[in-house]
């Protein structure tokens, strides 16, 4: 959400900044001639009640002196006024529901090092603030090398034993999946393993949220109204609860409507939930396996600060998510997303992309994505500076995936297949999963 001060204070940035991003065709004078026309019925509705307070006075006058004629005069002044106050105020209110509308759909404002670009084929590989592709290389798992040719997730044999998209179709239709023994076990221990790593060597307060949230809750992170189309709903009495599509909602909404004191920033949040998506606008793409699902599992960061600190933390979370594919052996690289594949309340996304070798490709596993003070003002989440007489300001929100379980045990499956259709364990993961050190081993 924007500050409607800061889009008549800087015009050309806002309509240099919507440039840039895909499919936006808002324009500053557009949005400031609506905020005139609001301003203008707010001073007109004030003019009003300072004429009506006047008139009123001298009704009181009149009588006094017993001036009746005057009197009934100003009285019927008075029934005039009281009609185009009724007009001015609906005026106004239907000016304010269509600016907060109009706000509420623009997208965040891309930060000046974020490249410029339509789409994926735009974005640029990211080594870190003081990185180089060699000491990213040294510091990542290196692609691992097959004797065979490496399958797809789905066509390796554990999983075609334990990973069932018939039984899935039957419950629930298509992109859904049924886990069972061995791999459904693995899920759980990436899952274990994955919330231990982020509340013990990174900070992170585990929560476990509700997974049903009201509309406000998904407008604060702003999902809606904008993306509607893209989320399940359900029935609750006299409204609707969704289901959430990523942990962010619940766990950025728990400061929602409050005034944290400074001394209680950074506040990092981390859960494991599962995640619901519609998958508007994907058809035929991924229909086969686990790639793209309506249900999964993900852990989710969520970090607020303060403004000052925003930069810092996006870096911390980055490092944070990348830590879980280093200690898997997990080969990946980071990419800044451009303008254009940017999310709608990110202001500087990194998404990590693993390597599958069985699609000989990278792809998304998770995002990271700084969105300044675009989340707290839909959210009225504000904090008070420390030693300081002044208002309250507005936080500084992010969120990052660490990671998303079913991709990650995709790329578990594929980075350590062996030619018997068994997968070894990483060690990492080793410890939740009983010691065993492999699945699926053919006789």
């Amino acid at each position: 959400m924007f500050d409607i001060k800061w889009i008549r204070d800087n015009p050309e940035a806002f309509d240099k900044a919507m440039s840039a991003r895909k499919n936006v065709s808002v324009h500053s004078a557009d949005i400031v001639a609506l905020d005139e026309r609001r301003r203008k019925a707010i001073q007109t509705l004030n003019e009003l009640q300072e004429t009506r307070n006047k008139v009123s006075k001298e009704i009181g006058q009149a009588m006094a002196k017993g001036e009746k004629d005057r009197a009934e005069e100003l009285k019927a002044r008075v029934i005039t006024s009281k009609a185009e106050t009724q007009d001015w105020e609906k005026a106004e209110r239907d000016l304010n529901a269509e600016l907060a509308a109009l706000l509420s759909s623009i997208p965040n404002v891309p930060l000046d090092d974020v490249p410029v670009g339509n789409d994926e084929h735009d974005n640029v590989a990211y080594f870190g603030p003081n990185g180089s592709p060699e000491t990213a290389a040294r510091a990542r798992p290196p692609k691992p090398s097959f004797a065979f040719a490496p399958k797809e997730h789905f066509d390796i044999g554990v999983a075609e034993k334990d990973m069932d998209f018939e039984v899935a179709a039957k419950l629930s239709g298509s992109r859904f999946v049924v886990l069972k023994g061995q791999l459904a076990r693995l899920e759980r221990a990436l899952g274990q393993f994955m919330l231990d790593l982020h509340t013990t060597e990174h900070g992170y307060m585990e929560v476990q949220p509700p997974v049903l949230v009201r509309d406000e809750a998904m407008y604060g992170t702003g999902q809606l109204p904008k993306f509607d189309g893209d989320f399940f709903f359900t029935q609750h009495g006299d409204s609707r609860l969704a289901l959430i599509p990523t942990a962010e909602v619940p766990l950025t909404n728990m400061v929602r409507e409050s005034i944290l004191a400074e001394e209680e920033l950074p506040l990092r949040f981390t859960a494991l939930t599962p995640c619901f998506r519609s998958e508007a606008g994907s058809a035929g793409r991924d229909t086969r396996g686990m790639l793209r699902q309506h249900q999964f599992n993900k852990v989710e960061l969520v970090a607020i600060t303060t403004p000052e600190e925003g930069e810092n933390e996006h870096e911390r979370m980055l490092v944070a998510a990348e830590t879980v594919l280093q200690k898997l052996g997990l080969h990946y690289r980071v990419m800044k997303l451009c303008t254009g594949d940017m999310g709608f309340g990110a202001r500087r996304t990194y998404d990590m992309e693993v390597w599958l070798p069985g699609q000989d490709t990278y792809r998304e596993i998770s995002s990271v994505s700084v969105c300044g003070d675009f989340q707290a003002r839909r959210m009225e989440a504000r904090y008070r500076p420390a030693g300081e007489k002044q208002a309250p300001r507005y936080v500084h929100t992010l969120n990052g995936s660490g990671t998303a379980l079913g991709r990650c045990l995709i790329a578990v499956l594929e980075n350590y297949q062996q030619e018997d259709g068994s997968v070894f364990i990483p060690e990492a993961l080793q410890p939740y999963m009983g010691g065993l050190k492999s699945i699926g081993r053919r006789a």
